[in-house]
């Protein structure tokens, strides 16, 4: 518990005045459906930037859980990936500074680890710090993508529709972090898209797409999509095109889209209740179709169940 959280970081010793300035963060590691929050941070740090910060990942990793990949060639070992957790500095569009904390999630020190990020939070006058990642829904690809959106001030959700119940699920360093910060006085917020559960384990970069879009009106940061948009319709193309070959998935994907416009309309007419489930797949057949689906998409054997 006395354990200073300063001693988990190194800082830049030529950091500019960054009071105002929004921090972002994206941990690998914990779930991230469509690879959600990974390409968009890769997205971002397409930008020219810096390492502002380091992180002692030997104190925060565990080496033996997740392996960090090392290159043997030939009669000796030649390369090492070794893992990084660092700060970088980014400018928007506009010349706007803004951060991007980036790496493996910590096996250890949580709660040490928040603290350290209050510090730099602190330290650096940041005025926002913003989560992002995907999760799995129950919706097709052919439909508008959501976003859960959630804060640690109700104003900071916006017009993002709120879940409508409570729950219990894992914890990650992001919630935490998150949590702990609102706790602590500053103000934090996360986005999560919602990716079709069909495509959970593949990269689908819409997700990504639709985040940093609601990044960009959070935060006021001008970001560009780049080639983001690209790789977004080149992957709706794809998809659209192995849909189209197989009956059996385009009718899965139909009975995806009347239970999402059910949804829809009743929740417009202030009511979540389905009036009719006739036609609609059961969670066998859905998650049968699927597999086939994924494995078409990833060029080899179905998941085993």
């Amino acid at each position: 518990m006395g354990l200073d959280p300063d001693d988990l970081y190194e800082v830049d010793s030529d950091v500019p005045d960054l009071t105002g300035a929004v921090l972002m963060h994206h941990f690998e590691g914990f779930m991230d459906a469509g690879s959600a929050g990974r390409l968009l941070a890769e997205h971002l740090l397409g930008r020219e930037h810096r390492v502002v910060a380091r992180f002692d990942v030997d104190r925060l990793i565990d080496y033996r859980s997740r392996r960090p990949t090392m290159t043997y060639a030939v009669d000796h070992w030649d390369d090492y990936d070794a893992p990084e957790l660092v700060v970088h500095l980014l400018h928007d569009d506009d010349g706007t500074p803004f951060l991007l904390l980036s790496g493996p999630e910590p096996d250890h020190d949580w709660e040490r680890f928040c603290r350290a990020v209050r510090n730099l939070v602190e330290r650096w006058g940041v005025r926002l710090t913003a989560g992002f990642h995907g999760i799995p829904m129950g919706a097709p690809h052919t439909r508008p993508l959501g976003v859960t959106v959630h804060a640690t001030r109700k104003d900071l959700v916006g017009e993002h529709q709120p879940l409508p119940n409570r729950l219990q699920v894992p914890g990650s360093l992001a919630a935490l972090l998150e949590y702990r910060l609102g706790e602590w006085g500053h103000d934090a917020v996360g986005f999560a898209a919602h990716v079709p559960h069909y495509l959970a384990q593949s990269t689908y970069p819409a997700s990504s797409l639709i985040v940093l879009e609601a990044l960009s009106r959070s935060t006021g940061l001008n970001l560009a999509e780049g080639e983001l948009r690209a790789a977004a319709d080149l992957a709706d193309a794809e998809i659209n095109r192995q849909v189209a070959e197989s009956d059996e998935v385009a009718e899965v994907v139909r009975a995806l889209e009347r239970q999402y416009d059910t949804f829809i309309e009743a929740s417009e007419r202030g009511s979540l209740l389905a009036e009719s489930v006739e036609h609609m797949p059961t969670a066998e057949e859905l998650g049968s179709q699927f597999e086939r689906f994924l494995a078409e998409q990833n060029g080899g054997d179905a998941p085993e169940r």
